[in-house]
């Protein structure tokens, strides 16, 4: 009874959130609340909700600092002149401009936000690719698949942190372990880079290309941004924090909250300016941190009920009892049609739970199932359900179907690539 109630739940949410007949934030609450009511356990409601609450409540706060840090960042300009050193460093060249695009994007993807990220990308590069005729699709595929390794991988991302908070996971324990993959299948997106680069290379005209060139070497191409104090000071403070956080000096709530406070008092003296900061980047994570809230609701319910674990009885009397330890791998390759074809709230929410609740009676942590979730994020950037990628197409001016011709092929290549790093590096396992 009670697994079919909670499959029953799940396709419920999942048809109100496809069907777009409720938000994800009101989905995710009714219909484990509805699921609670008839099983008989509507006056433990208010426990199991303020259960899942609890531990949801530590993730949230740490997508809200994180955001407020590098929304500040951004703010500051502190990429600026990394874009600058890129368009330098290419030369007017071709490769080396499509290179420095996905290195940027890599780069603005730490702050979590898809929307903000491809503008920040779009304004640095869509002018050069259209001044020599370079095909905008790649760059769209590059900042694509860069957000998805990234923003899908960091705690503070979307994707990531409905993973930490629907399986109560700790966000340091689970990001340490995927830097080696989310390294690795970087350079792997800077590889495809490369090799679009070369081929487009042969198809541009020449005369365009030494014109630019000659922009570039006189210092005509753009306006130099003079790095102050301020600006090298963020920038340490940036990579003081990233070394902290690998180092695990302390929980990555604590990191962000006080770095953020730091930040703020050296870039922003004035009470009311720093008051109009928060309100405006609260626009960034207020959305996802209801969600986060939300999610504890859910969670709390569908576990507390026992629901949770009557779903993955039923899976895993399906499965084969050998097959129960590559159900990490097997999460990381269902996460690419799922991810592509489902919203994250649905996937994230609704499949991933069960696939930990399961591989939990093999003693598989379920923080690689969390880690194994992350990666099918690549193919996510790339479908219609990715809400950023409509501001993407729409600065590159291209169609949908244009794009995941061109894009797809080349998000499932850099996601096998993935899957390979993780499981070479450890981060899933199948022992």
């Amino acid at each position: 009874m009670l697994a079919v109630l909670g499959f029953a739940t799940l396709g419920s949410f999942m048809l109100l959130v496809m069907r777009k007949h409720l938000s994800a934030f009101t989905a995710i609450m009714l219909t484990p609340i509805a699921a609670a009511v008839i099983a008989g356990k509507g006056t433990e409601l208010g426990d199991m909700i303020m259960n899942g609450l609890d531990t949801v409540a530590p993730t949230a706060a740490l997508l809200l600092f994180a955001v407020l840090y590098f929304g500040l960042m951004m703010e500051c300009k502190l990429f600026e002149p990394i874009v600058q050193v890129i368009v330098r460093a290419s030369k007017g060249d071709p490769v080396r401009i499509v290179v420095g695009t996905a290195v940027l994007s890599l780069l603005v993807a730490l702050d979590g936000d898809g929307t903000t990220s491809y503008m920040i990308v779009c304004s640095a590069f869509l002018p050069i690719y259209r001044r020599l005729g370079i095909n905008p699709l790649i760059l769209a595929t590059l900042a694509a698949m860069a957000l998805g390794t990234i923003s899908g991988t960091t705690p503070w991302g979307g994707a990531a942190t409905r993973g930490i908070s629907v399986l109560h996971l700790s966000a340091t324990e689970y990001f340490v372990h995927m830097i080696g993959p989310m390294a690795l299948t970087s350079l792997a997106i800077i590889a495809v880079a490369y090799w679009l680069g070369v081929r487009e290379r042969g198809k541009l005209d020449g005369e365009k290309l030494a014109a630019y060139k000659l922009e570039i070497a006189s210092g005509e191409a753009f306006e130099p941004v003079k790095a102050d104090w301020r600006m090298w000071f963020n920038a340490a403070l940036t990579l003081l924090l990233m070394v902290l956080l690998i180092a695990e000096v302390a929980d990555l709530l604590v990191l962000f909250m006080v770095a953020f406070v730091i930040a703020l008092l050296v870039n922003i003296r004035s009470i009311g300016d720093q008051q109009d900061l928060i309100k405006r980047q609260a626009a960034n994570a207020v959305p996802v941190m209801i969600l986060v809230l939300a999610a504890g609701v859910f969670t709390g319910i569908m576990t507390d009920s026992g629901m949770i674990k009557a779903m993955a009885d039923a899976a895993l009397s399906i499965v084969p009892e050998g097959w129960g330890n590559v159900i990490p791998l097997f999460t990381a390759i269902l996460a690419l049609p799922l991810g592509f074809f489902m919203s994250n709230d649905g996937y994230w929410f609704g499949v991933v739970p069960v696939l930990a609740e399961s591989a939990a009676h093999y003693g598989i942590p379920a923080n690689e199932i969390a880690r194994a979730g992350a990666i099918g994020q690549i193919l996510h950037m790339m479908a219609p359900t990715s809400a950023p990628l409509w501001v993407l197409l729409g600065l590159v001016k291209a169609e949908l179907g244009d794009f995941q011709k061109h894009a797809l092929r080349w998000g499932v290549l850099v996601s096998a690539a993935y899957i390979a790093f993780a499981l070479l590096t450890g981060a899933i396992s199948i022992t």
